[in-house]
Parts: structure tokens; C-alpha cells; sequence
């Protein structure tokens, strides 16, 4: 068509400039442009053809088109913006004229006759290429450069060339490849890349060779984003960078043109495009370079080699003709693979799969056990495997690759090594990878993170020794450099802990491991962190080079570990730290310089630890006076487990003998330690510091010396402890009071100081306790006197004198101290040192004034308090604890005298025990103390409370009510705060559900009653984004309601009764978590499984707060209750009919629920209880229910479901065979639309085939069956006949009369009528479920003629015969495996009966698979209901 319209123009006119310059004339359109272009290119031809050499009417035409029309046009669309990645007609229109513009201009520089025109407007577009860089104008420059370039002479223009072309690829090279949408700039590289380095590629090899070392130069612009422009680039200059087959490449050809297939940089490139693109396209960039490569060297057939970029090792791309089959193999296959994971899919790429493990069997040497293809080829698979964002596919690749050693044993590669710690493991921090496979059982662990844990042993035991440590360390300090999640760093630290034993890691491990513990793991889940935590030591044991590190080292190593987490005394991690430090204890590297605690290292452990206590004692140098901080615990803790480290190795060489050494070698660890506490008491001199740091270290002794799992009596080292201690009681006991009583305390730091005092006495209590309390004993006698003086002190304080810094903490000292005196005597009723009547001491205690706030210092001590403030409490912290140990005093007053609580304030005109006989006032004061006190201090207001409340429920209801909701609104804002959430929620539940507070409510019904029940549904509310709230409620109601039942039987669940909610809502509780979630459960079973195996779980307390333990409890509860009790009776029928109607409302609210949907949840749970609750029912009561349960058989429900409630109609029938007649009846007026015409799968439907086997005789008793279904209309029960009758679509009427056997009568008969389609139709819908265990007597088989037809056959279900008619054998047939017909108008008597009256009953039953159901998934019923205690149903 452009040669048409070409020769159409040039006819018109035979002068080309007059036609040329017509064209030139008028608006530049696309249309006016292109056909100049044509017109140009016509031109261009005929000179050709002639011969001409640049003179004459056309060149001088072209010159002056190109001067004077497109180099102005042009210039004017290099500024006029491209509209970038726009698709609109503006843009569009603006590149089709710049494209034929440059066409067109390099037709005029053809057409010149000589090189000057071309030169001209390259130099030209050049320098507005420099000047405009990466923005619109450049996409001109570069098409006219693109046009004219092939114009220029590689000679004599060489070096406007080689710029033109450094231009170019700098243009090029420069667009981010990372960038989504295209703009200007990356229009103009793509028109670099794609037009102007071809175009210059046909100038000579000198252009080429210029663009080539620009690719390839040590500069060279490197990184992901740059990966896209450098495979478009190579890409389009394939051609000219490859080797043409058949062309002479030798060594001086070699030299001239490049051969990409021998730079490394290439290949390095290919692979990046391949692995880490993010684009489609230039993937496939990648792989057309790749496979068009293969394809040149498969043609050329000559020797090629590409090694890396180190110089050892297997080549990046060889070419052997020897071994070209195989290359051809392996490079086929390698390309199918990338192709195939482009797709995404994983049933598509599953296939390809086994593939890839033939890309190793060809890349590796069996003869030299090397590698023959560079390994970084497969570590691209796996990249692009792991990049996916389809998890499956990533899952699939990680086991694959993890599987790669456990068939063959691959050469080693450096490659491999930072493919694991960079790829794998980022691709390992994904916590889906780890989810369990179908099919295996909860708790069963991770297939994966076992995969992991064989692979990493492996690999690291084939490492070579010099290779084996950096691998690790960077292994573990890959751990430390992202943020983690705790299911990945568990399996991580799980496989590390199983990597053979091997002296790698050195000081640089350890430190690593310890970063991992305090710096990654801080905000995990407490088992899984205290699991991971187990198996990072056990790593430290294995693969830790003694000789390299100190014990000062391991110590500190030590300390990272949480002893209430991980690392107690007594579990197995303890006894294999023991053994380890047992073993090497001699190895350990000597320092020649002191470690962090100032002693120096010894080999010795028992002497490293002699010298750690000894120093630790000693009073530190920078000590200033009495007014200076408490030191930090850390050092405590370290020396007190380093000396119980000590002693129990001590005790593993001593196991059998010498039992006196160990006690010795205790004695001389803490001889400093009972030395300076022998003279606390006697010593008024001693320095403070070494006074705190000596009753710390005692502290942290008695804590961490504790075992864990067993009893402490059974611990020699504790007894000797505890003896060791008590020595000292006296003397510690006298320092104590003298420091709390005596006006020494006068510093906010001093209130640490208080506190450690405190927790040091109740421990020395606790001590006293477990070895026989004695009352003449030390503790004793200091009790009164603190008490005493604590007292006095707050007697001062009210006298009205000024409140000082030191007379205001002296106060807040001496509250804390009868606090914790009042806690003691609560707990050991031993200490009581007063009458049981109120003595002095309770008189006090209840006149305090509640709530009551200190004053803050006077304005001159303003200034030391606040430089203190630093490093200790605020005061309203200090006021806050100084409340909070009001009300502790004030709680123990109120459990201790609750009985002289009066129900009312004008009981008692003078009350001795203000706080006690004026409960109203009191609760007020509780009320006020909620509103100031911080979360954390709540306690013993809450304690208060629930002795309060129940007294005044009845004559202050609104007062109780104002105290729940605000009560609640703590609880409420706390739900994100774990230290202090569970304590506070626990003390609520056990004063807002109290019995007694449930009782009264229910009996008054009046504000409490329905401010309980919406905190019920709150608290059930909050469960469902808060794992474990629900736990809390459910299991104290329960406990409670059992104890109190035992007590008082007819009232307890009398008032539970009004409660049911709570007992029904835990049964069917249980929320659809989202997958992380079931995960990090299903993680945390697996944990827990494993049993003291794992040291955590014997640290650490199981709180049983998964959502299944509050169906557990209900459930638990449930089966306490006896149907014999009245009360308990009520209940359980008060709750099934809850029940029931909660079933109506599920199946109401949604039309169809899906398997694992919320719906089916809850229905499943429904009928799981009521065949708990199912034995206590009697006939009176399934009277009342028995509609609800046979209407909710007919409903279309899932399997599962279905087989629940088939189940409890069946033992409804079995145990009250009055029903049955009830049961027949339903038939007859339930209604279905059986959608598509198939039969309804409602339970009664497969309760039909068991009525037979109920024990029920004559056909009366099973005859009142009538069916209603797609169009069949109901004739009504006919002597024990079924009769269905539906008219077919030519009008005629067909009937099916049948009846159910029963084992005790002989077999019935049944009457099919009608065509035979209809027959078998009916027989689908109506047998399915009734004769699955019948033999059919077939000679009684007879064929009644009507119009001369017969039935021939028999036929099975699936078309083949099984017997001729009339033939006398006996047929077996399985569920659903026999289909009769007959003629269109025939009648056929069939004979039916049971499989046999001799095999026993539970034969027939056992195989069916809703029996089998229940026997998996319902053990916990089955087991109840079945059991021996209720009485045994064989036949089920």
C-alpha cells in the first residue's frame, strides 16, 4: 500500500522537489509525515537503481527537506512531553510522527549523496542528548540518532560513534528497573536499548566493542534495579554479541566481535534477571539469552568456557561437542523448568519437579565427585521457587531442596553456603511453611521443621572443617539480623541443637547465640520462647570450643537464659548443663585479664566459683555512703546459679560416694555469704552495698535452687541450703527490723531497700514453715515488734507534724510492713499474736483512714527527691503502693472477722471495727480507690470487694452494681497488659461470680441478676479476640457450683439454674481462628508433648487457655452432675432444652453451612452435649423434646451432624420404645423440596434401616411409616405398608408399597409398580438408606404378566447381571449395591430379609461408617455414655 500511494504521487508530478516540497507544506499530521516518509523511501530506491552519486535535482531536494522541514519538526517534539506511559490519542499521535519524522530523515540522509548531512545531525541530536538526559526531549534525540547512525562511516566518523554509543548505553543503563509504571525516562532507555544500540551494532565492531566493555567495565552501574536494562540491552544486541554459526571465529575475529558466552558478567547477569526479576518480561529476556546461547553453542559445536568470577571452582557455561547430548539434556530440561514456574501453579509445576533432581544427576561428577555445571544455575530454581508469592509453591521448594541430601551427597560449593543463610532462610522465616500436613493429628509437629533439622545436620557434618565455622556463625547471626517469628526461630534452634557435636563456635558464637535470646526472642510466645531458649543451649554445648572461651564467658552466656522460662534447676536441661560443665571443666581458656565481675578465670570450676562469691561480697569500690542506689540484680543471679551449677556437678562426681564432699563444697561457697550475714545483726558498721548485695544473693539462692518437677524434701542441696539459712535467721531478722523500724529508711531508694527486706523475711517465714515451726524461733519474735513499731510510726505521722522527705517514706515503710505481716499471720495462722477477739492491733487497722494520700515533702527536700527520681518511683507511685497497703491490711481484717459484717450500717451504733461494721462506707471507699489506683494495685481492693459485696447485694444493690461495672471497666482497659491482665481478671471473676452473689441476685432478680449476665456475655465477647478470658469464668463457676452442691445440694444448682447460659455458651464455645493462629497453637501442642523431654514445659505453668479447655470444664461439669439429684436434674433439662432451641436458631439463621463453617461448629458442639446429657433424660422430659430432636432429623444437615443426632434417636428408640409409633408418624407430615429430585440426607432417614433391630415385632409396629418426597404424595401407613405415589410425565400413576423387617418376624414383602425408570428412580431415593444389610431370596421371585410383559433381570447398581430371573441361589449385596426393574407394566414381589438372624448384632453395625465416625472423633462421649458405671449397649 505505501508503494502504491509512492508511485500515485510521483506520477502526478515529475519534478520531486515540487512534490516534496507540497508535502513539506501545512500542518505535520501523522498522515503528512508518513507519506513523506514513503514518498522519501521511493526516492531512495530509484537512486539506488540508478546509481546515483549525490548530485542532481534529489539530493539537493533531500538536503533542503531535511534543513529546512523535519530536523525544525523534530526539534520541536523533543520538548513537547511524551505523556509517558499514557495511552491517550495525544501521545499516540506524537510518537507515530517522531517516528516517521526519523525514518524520514534518515531516507534525506541517503538521498544527500554524502556523509556531511548524516555527521551533521548525529552531532546534532547528540548534544541534545547529553543536555537533556533522562526527560522528554531525549526520546527525539534518540530516534534521530537511531535514524542516522547507520548513515555514519566507522572509519571517519569512529569516534562520533563510540560516543553515540557510550550515550546510549549510559541512556540506557540508567532507567530503575524497580520502578512499576513507565515514565519518560524509562521510554527513552527503552528506545536506546531497543533502537539505537542495534542500529549502532551495524556500524563495525569498534561500536560494538565499545558497547560491550561499557556492559561489562568493573563500573558498571550493578544491583537488582539495574538487572532489567542490562538483559534489555543484551537482549536486543544478541545477535551481534553471540557468535553467528558458521562464521570464522578465530583468534583474530575473536578480538574484533565479542562472545558474551565467555564473560562472566553475562552469565552473573542472566542469572540475577532469571532468580531475582520481578517483571515477567525480564525474565524472559533472561531465558531467551540463555537459550540462545545454547542454541549457538549446540550449532557451533566448538570448545567454550566461562569460569567465575574467583577463578576456582566449576565454569559458569561450558561447551564440550564430546558432551553435547547431555548439555542439550540438561539445558532443555533447565528452560522447561523456568518456563513452567512462570505459570504459578502448583499442580502445574508439581510434575516438572523430579526434573530438577535430574539437572543434578547431570551438573554433578559421580567419577570425580565434582561439579560439572556451576551450582548457582539450580540456586536460581530455588530462588525464583522461594520469590513466589504463591506459599505453596515456596513450601514446595524449600522441601525440596531440604530433601536434596537425603538421596545423594553433592560436592561442596560456596554457592550452597550463602544460598542457605541468604535465600533459605529468608524463605524460612515464613511461619505458614510450617503448618502441618492433612491428615496428621494435632501436636504432631511440622514436617518441615524435621525436613530442616535432617538437612542441617547433614550438610554441616560434609562442611570441611576450616568452612564448618563461618558457616555457622553467620548461620546464627542470620537469626539475629531480621525480625522473627517464634515458630521459625524454634525449628531454627531445634535444628542447630541437633547438629553433631563439633568445636565451631568460639567467643564470636556465643555472643551471637546471645543476641538471638535477648534481642530477637523478647516479644515470642512464653513456651515457644522458653522451648527455643532450651535448644539455643543445647547448641552452645555442642558446637562451643571450650578451649576457646572463658567460664566468665559461658556464665554471661548463662544469664541470657530465663530460669522461670528455660533454665531451672531440676529439669533435664539443668541435669544436661551439669554433665556438660562436668566434662570440660578442666578445658575452659584461662583469662589473662579479669572478666566483667573483676575476679580472675580459673580452670578450676569449683574455684572460679569460690573466687565469684568472694568477690561478689566484698563491699565495691565505688561505694559512696548510706544514701546511694540498690545494686542491679544481675550479679546476684549469676553467682547464685553459678553456685548451684557447682554444687550438682559436684554432686554428679560424688553420686555413689563421698556424699559429705558436696555438703562441704557448699559450706565453702557460701562461707562469705553466712559470714556476712552472721554479722548483719551485730555489725551496725557494715556498708550498705554489702549488705543489699548480700541478702540478694541469699534471695536468688532460695529461688533458684527450687526444683522443678519434684519435691523440694527430696533435694540434699536445698535441706543444706535451708540449714545453712536458718543459721543465720537471728541475725538477718534483728537487721531487718532495726532497718524498718528504726528510722533508717529516709530516701526514695531506700523503699527498694523495704522491699527487698520484706520479701527476705517472708522468705525466712516460708523456711521456718517447711521445717517446723517453733514458737520461740527468731521470726517470732520479731513479728510483734515490727508490728508494734509500725504502728507506733503511723500513730506519729498523724500527730501533725510537718511531712518530711524521711517521716513521709518511714510511713509508706511501715504500711509495707504490716502489710506484710497481716499477708503472713493470712497465710500461717501460727504467727497470730493477738486473742481471736479484735485486739489493739485490728482496732487500728480498721480506724485508718481509707484512701487517705501523703503529702508531698516541703519544698526544700523537693530537690533531692527529684534527683532520685531518675532511677526510682514517682510519688504518685509511692502514694499508689502506700493505698494498695492499706487495703491489703484492710482485706485481711475482712476475711478474718466477716462474720461480724452486718447486712446494714444501723445494726451497729458503735462499731469497735469501723472498717469491718460499716460495710456500706467501706465499699464506698473501695469504689474510691478503684478511681485513683493504677491497674497494678488493684488486688486487694477486688479482695475487699468480694467480702463486701455479698453481704450488701440485698440492701445496697445499686452500690454492689456500681462496684461490678466499675470493676469491669479495669478489667476491660487491661486486655492488652499481660503482667497484670490474668490476676486482675481472676480476683473479678471470683468476687462478681461468688455463689453466694449469684444466689442472692437470682433470688431478687433485680439490677445485680442482669449487670451479671452482660458482664457474662462481655467476658464471652472478649474471648473471642482474647484466648483464654472464658477459661477463667467457666472454670471457677464450675468448681464453685460442684462445692457447693456437695454441701448444699437442693439450693446450689437451684440458682445455677438461672445461669445456664454461661454452662451452654461454654459448650458450643470455640471461635474459627484465623491459619497463624491455629499454627501457633498447634506449635505450643506439639511443645507440650514432648513432656519433660522439653525443659520448658516443666518451668513453665500450662494455664490451659486454649479455647477447647472451656468445653473440657462444661463438659467435665456436666458428667459430675447426677439425674438422681433434683437440682441437678433441673439443670441438665433446663439446658438441653436451651439447647435445642439454640440448634433451631443456627439452622434458621443460615440456609446451608459448609464443613468447619462457625454454623457447623456450634451444631456440632450442640449434639455432642446433648449425648452427654443424654442418660439423665426421662420419659416425662423426652416427652417434651422429643418433637424438637425428630424435627431436626429431617433437616438437611452435614454428615457429622447427621450422624449426632441419628445416634441419639437411636438410643431414644433403643431405651424408650414407646417412641416409635412417634417416630413413624413424623413421616407422614414433614414436608422437604428435594432440590434436583434426590433424596434428603436428614438423620431419620438413616435411623430407618436400624428400627428393624429395636427389639419391635409384628407389622404393626413398624407400619405407621409414610414418605413424602419430590413429587411423591403420601397414602398414609397401609398395614404396615410404605406407599409412595407420584404421576409421571406421561400422566400415568406410579406406586411403590414396601415395608421393614424386623428380626424377630419373617421377611416381608414389597410391591414395586410401574415403569421401570420410575421403579429404579424410587428405589435410589427411598432404599438408600434402608436395606444396606439384607440378602434377597431369589427364588421368590415372581413375575406377575400384565399385557404380556415380564421382567427379565435382576441388575446390579453398576449394569452387570448378577442372576437370571428365577434362579434359586442366594445374592449378598452391600449399601446401595443392587438396583431392580422390571417392565413398563409389570408387577414384581421381591423378598426381603435380614443378612442373617444368627450373626450377632454388633457385626451388624460395626462396619458402618457413622459408627466409625463417632469411634474417632467422639471417644470422650462414647466412653461416658457406654461406659461401665452406665451400663453397656452391645449392639451400638
Amino acid at each position: 500500500m505505501e508503494w502504491v500511494l509512492a508511485e500515485t504521487l510521483l506520477s502526478q508530478s515529475r519534478d520531486p522537489r515540487v512534490l516534496l516540497g507540497a508535502l513539506c507544506r501545512g500542518e505535520a499530521s501523522a498522515e503528512r509525515v508518513e507519506t513523506l516518509c514513503f514518498l522519501l523511501q521511493r526516492l531512495e530506491d530509484e537512486e539506488a537503481r540508478r546509481g546515483g552519486g549525490g548530485a542532481g535535482a534529489v539530493p539537493e531536494a533531500a538536503r533542503e527537506v531535511a534543513a529546512g522541514y523535519l530536523v525544525p519538526l523534530l526539534r520541536g517534539l523533543r520538548w513537547r512531553p511524551a505523556g509517558g506511559s499514557d495511552p491517550g490519542p495525544l501521545a499516540r499521535h506524537r510518537r507515530r510522527v517522531l517516528r516517521a519524522a526519523s525514518a524520514a530523515l534518515r531516507s534525506c540522509a541517503r538521498l544527500a549523496g554524502g556523509p556531511q548531512l548524516a555527521a551533521a545531525l548525529a552531532e546534532e541530536a547528540l548534544r541534545d542528548l547529553l543536555a537533556a538526559g533522562p526527560v522528554p526531549g531525549a526520546e527525539a534525540a534518540v530516534e534521530v540518532l537511531a535514524a542516522v547512525g547507520p548513515c555514519l562511516r566507522p572509519r571517519e566518523d569512529g569516534p562520533l560513534l563510540e560516543r553515540v554509543a557510550q550515550a546510549a548505553l549510559a541512556l540506557a543503563l540508567g532507567a530503575d528497573g524497580n520502578r512499576d509504571e513507565a515514565g519518560p525516562a524509562e521510554d527513552a532507555a527503552a528506545l536506546a536499548a531497543g533502537r539505537l544500540l542495534p542500529a549502532l551494532g551495524q556500524c563495525g565492531g569498534a561500536v560494538l566493542r565499545a558497547v560491550w566493555d561499557g556492559l561489562v567495565a568493573a563500573g558498571a552501574p550493578s544491583g537488582p534495579g539495574h538487572v532489567g536494562p542490562q538483559l534489555l540491552v543484551l537482549s536486543a544486541l544478541a545477535e551481534r554479541l553471540l557468535p553467528e554459526p558458521g562464521a570464522d571465529r578465530g583468534p583474530g575475529a575473536g578480538e574484533e566481535e565479542p562472545d558474551a558466552r565467555r564473560c562472566w558478567r553475562f552469565w552473573r547477569t542472566v542469572q540475577a534477571g532469571l532468580a531475582q526479576a520481578q517483571d515477567a518480561l525480564t525474565r524472559k529476556r533472561a531465558r531467551y539469552l540463555l537459550q540462545r546461547a545454547v542454541e549457538v553453542s549446540a550449532e557451533l559445536g566448538a570448545h567454550c568456557t566461562c569460569g567465575p568470577q574467583e577463578g576456582n571452582g566449576p565454569s559458569l557455561f561450558w561447551w564440550s561437542e564430546k558432551k553435547k547430548d547431555e548439555l542439550l539434556k540438561f539445558w532443555e530440561n533447565y528452560i522447561l523448568i523456568m518456563e513452567t514456574l512462570e505459570g504459578n501453579q502448583i499442580h502445574v509445576i508439581k510434575p516438572v519437579l523430579p526434573k530438577l533432581n535430574s539437572l543434578f544427576e547431570y551438573a554433578v561428577s559421580e567419577e570425580n565427585g565434582c561439579w560439572l555445571v556451576h551450582p548457582s544455575w539450580h540456586m536460581c530454581i530455588y530462588k525464583r521457587m522461594f520469590e513466589s508469592e504463591n506459599k505453596i509453591l515456596t513450601k514446595e521448594g524449600v522441601i525440596h531442596f531440604l530433601e536434596l541430601y537425603e538421596t545423594k551427597i553433592l560436592p561442596f560449593s560456596p554457592e550452597f553456603s550463602e544460598f542457605i543463610i541468604g535465600p533459605l532462610m529468608d524463605a524460612l522465616s515464613e511461619s505458614s511453611l510450617y503448618i502441618r500436613s492433612p491428615g496428621q493429628l494435632i501436636g504432631s509437629g511440622s514436617p518441615l521443621g524435621l525436613k530442616l533439622q535432617k538437612f542441617l545436620a547433614t550438610y554441616v557434618s560434609l562442611l570441611p572443617e576450616e568452612i564448618k565455622s563461618s558457616f555457622l556463625l553467620k548461620f546464627i547471626q542470620k537469626m539475629t539480623s531480621r525480625h522473627w517469628c517464634a515458630i521459625p526461630i524454634l525449628f531454627l534452634s531445634k535444628a542447630l541443637a541437633n547438629v553433631p557435636r563439633c568445636k565451631a563456635l568460639g567467643i564470636e558464637g556465643l555472643l551471637a547465640l546471645r543476641d538471638v535470646l535477648q534481642c530477637t526472642m523478647t516479644t515470642h510466645q512464653i513456651l515457644l520462647r522458653g522451648a527455643a531458649q532450651g535448644y539455643l543451649l543445647q547448641t552452645a554445648m555442642n558446637l562451643v570450643d571450650v578451649e576457646k572461651v572463658s567460664l566468665s564467658d559461658v556464665s554471661t552466656f548463662l544469664m541470657s537464659l530465663r530460669q522461670e522460662e528455660s533454665l531451672g534447676r531440676g529439669t533435664s536441661l539443668w541435669t544436661e548443663l551439669c554433665d556438660w560443665l562436668r566434662v570440660n571443666e578442666s578445658c575452659f581458656r584461662r583469662a589473662s585479664a579479669y572478666s566483667s565481675i573483676g575476679l580472675p578465670e580459673t580452670s578450676s570450676l569449683n574455684a572460679y566459683v569460690k573466687n565469684l562469691v568472694q568477690e561478689y561480697i566484698k563491699s565495691p569500690a565505688w561505694e559512696t555512703g548510706e544514701d546511694c542506689f540498690m545494686p542491679d540484680w544481675f550479679e546476684a543471679k549469676l553467682v547464685a546459679m553459678m553456685v548451684l551449677l557447682a554444687v550438682d556437678v559436684e554432686g554428679m562426681k560424688t553420686q555413689y560416694s563421698e556424699k559429705r564432699r558436696t555438703q562441704n563444697v557448699f559450706r565453702i561457697f557460701l562461707d562469705p555469704l553466712l559470714e556476712s550475714l552472721t554479722k548483719l545483726g551485730t555489725n551496725a558498721y557494715m556498708p550498705l552495698l554489702r549488705t543489699d548485695r548480700g541478702l540478694q544473693l541469699l534471695l536468688k539462692l532460695l529461688h533458684t535452687c527450687l526444683l522443678r518437677g519434684s519435691s523440694a524434701q527430696d533435694d540434699e542441696v536445698f535441706t543444706l541450703l535451708q540449714s545453712f539459712v536458718m543459721s543465720t535467721t537471728e541475725s538477718v531478722s534483728e537487721f531487718i527490723l532495726r532497718r524498718l523500724t528504726m528510722n533508717e529508711l529516709s530516701s526514695v531508694s531506700d523503699l527498694d531497700r523495704c522491699h527487698l527486706y520484706l520479701m527476705v523475711l517472708t522468705e525466712l517465714i516460708n523456711i521456718h514453715l517447711k521445717v517446723g515451726w517453733k514458737r520461740g524461733n527468731p521470726i517470732w519474735r520479731v513479728i510483734s515488734p515490727l508490728q508494734n513499731a509500725s504502728i507506733r510510726h503511723l500513730q506519729e505521722m498523724d500527730s501533725g507534724q510537718e511531712p518530711t522527705l524521711a517521716r513521709q517514706i518511714q510511713r509508706v515503710v511501715s504500711m509495707a510492713a504490716l502489710a506484710m505481716v497481716c499477708e503472713a499471720v493470712d497465710q500461717t495462722p501460727e504467727l497470730q499474736l493477738d486473742c481471736p477477739d479484735a485486739g489493739p492491733t485490728e482496732r487500728f487497722l480498721s480506724s485508718l483512714p481509707l484512701n487517705h494520700t501523703l503529702q508531698k515533702p516541703r519544698t526544700e527536700e523537693q530537690s533531692s527527691f527529684f534527683e532520685e527520681s531518675s532511677a526510682s518511683q514517682g510519688w504518685g507511685k509511692i502514694v499508689a503502693q502506700y493505698i494498695h497497703d492499706q487495703w491489703v491490711c484492710l482485706s485481711f481484717l475482712l476475711r478474718k472477722y466477716h462474720t461480724l459484717i452486718p447486712v446494714s450500717e444501723g445494726d451497729v451504733p458503735e462499731p469497735v471495727l469501723p472498717a469491718i461494721q460499716r460495710p456500706v462506707r467501706t465499699l464506698q471507699s473501695a469504689l474510691g480507690a478503684l478511681t485513683v489506683l493504677p491497674s497494678d494495685r488493684v488486688l486487694p481492693v477486688f479482695h475487699c470487694m468480694k467480702v463486701l459485696v455479698p453481704k450488701l447485694l440485698t440492701s445496697s444493690e445499686s452500690l454492689c452494681v456500681e462496684s461490678f461495672d466499675m470493676a469491669w471497666k479495669i478489667i476491660s482497659a487491661l486486655s492488652n497488659t499481660q503482667l497484670i491482665f490474668w490476676s486482675n481478671l481472676k480476683a473479678f471473676v471470683q468476687f462478681v461470680f461468688d455463689t453466694k452473689v449469684l444466689t442472692i441476685a437470682a433470688k431478687i432478680k433485680g439490677q445485680a441478676y442482669f449487670k451479671i449476665k452482660e458482664i457474662m456475655y462481655k467476658i464471652i465477647e472478649m474471648s473471642a479476640v482474647k484466648t483464654g478470658v472464658f477459661n477463667t469464668l467457666i472454670s471457677y463457676c464450675c468448681k464453685s457450683w460442684i462445692v457447693s452442691a456437695s454441701d448444699v445440694s437442693q439450693v446450689s444448682l437451684s440458682s445455677a439454674k438461672h445461669y445456664s447460659e454461661l454452662v451452654l455458651e461454654a459448650c458450643i464455645f470455640g471461635t474459627v481462628f484465623r491459619r497463624d493462629q491455629r499454627l501457633t497453637q498447634d506449635v505450643q501442642t506439639y511443645i507440650e508433648n514432648l513432656g519433660h523431654d522439653c525443659a520448658a514445659n516443666m518451668v513453665i505453668e500450662n494455664t490451659k487457655r486454649e479455647d477447647h479447655y472451656v468445653r473440657i470444664c462444661a463438659v467435665k461439669f456436666l458428667c459430675l452432675l447426677h439425674g438422681s439429684n433434683v437440682s441437678h436434674k433441673l439443670f441438665m433439662e433446663d439446658l438441653a432444652i436451651k439447647l435445642l432451641d439454640k440448634d433451631d436458631l443456627v439452622s434458621k439463621c443460615r440456609t446451608r453451612h459448609y464443613v468447619n463453617s462457625q454454623q457447623h461448629r456450634l451444631k456440632n458442639r450442640i449434639w455432642q452435649t446433648l449425648l452427654v446429657l443424654f442418660p439423665s433424660f426421662d420419659q416425662n422430659f423426652l416427652n417434651r423434646i422429643i418433637d424438637k430432636i425428630f424435627q431436626a432429623g429431617f433437616i438437611n444437615n452435614q454428615a457429622s451432624i447427621k450422624y449426632f443426632i441419628e445416634w441419639i434417636i437411636i438410643l431414644i428408640l433403643h431405651k424408650f420404645p414407646q417412641f416409635l409409633l412417634k417416630f413413624w408418624d413424623c413421616f407422614s407430615y414433614v414436608v422437604w423440596a428435594w432440590p434436583g429430585g434426590s433424596a434428603p440426607c436428614g438423620a431419620c432417614w438413616g435411623c430407618g434401616f436400624h428400627v428393624g433391630h429395636l427389639g419391635c415385632s409384628g407389622g404393626r409396629s413398624c407400619g405407621g411409616l409414610a414418605l413424602s418426597a419430590c413429587g411423591w404424595q403420601v397414602a398414609g401407613p397401609l398395614s404396615g405398608w410404605l406407599r409412595i405415589s407420584r404421576r409421571s410425565s406421561s400422566g400415568r400413576r406410579v406406586m411403590v408399597c414396601m415395608c421393614f423387617p424386623s428380626v424377630w418376624s419373617h421377611p416381608a414383602c414389597s410391591c414395586l409398580t410401574g415403569r421401570s425408570r420410575w421403579v429404579k428412580k424410587t428405589l435410589k431415593q427411598a432404599f438408600v438408606h434402608f436395606y444396606p444389610f439384607c440378602h434377597i431370596w431369589t427364588s421368590s421371585l415372581k413375575i406377575f404378566p400384565k399385557r404380556s410383559r415380564q421382567a427379565r433381570v435382576v441388575e446390579d447398581l453398576h449394569g452387570g447381571r448378577l442372576a437370571p430371573q428365577c434362579s434359586s441361589r442366594l445374592l449378598s449385596c452391600e449399601p446401595r449395591a443392587l438396583l431392580f426393574s422390571a417392565s413398563s407394566d409389570s408387577v414384581v414381589k421381591i423378598h426381603f430379609c435380614p443378612t442373617s438372624h444368627e450373626i450377632p448384632c454388633p457385626q451388624l453395625t460395626s462396619n458402618r461408617l457413622r459408627f466409625k465416625y463417632f469411634s474417632q472423633h467422639c471417644q470422650l462421649y462414647k466412653k461416658w455414655l457406654w461406659g461401665e458405671e452406665r451400663g453397656q449397649m452391645g449392639w451400638l
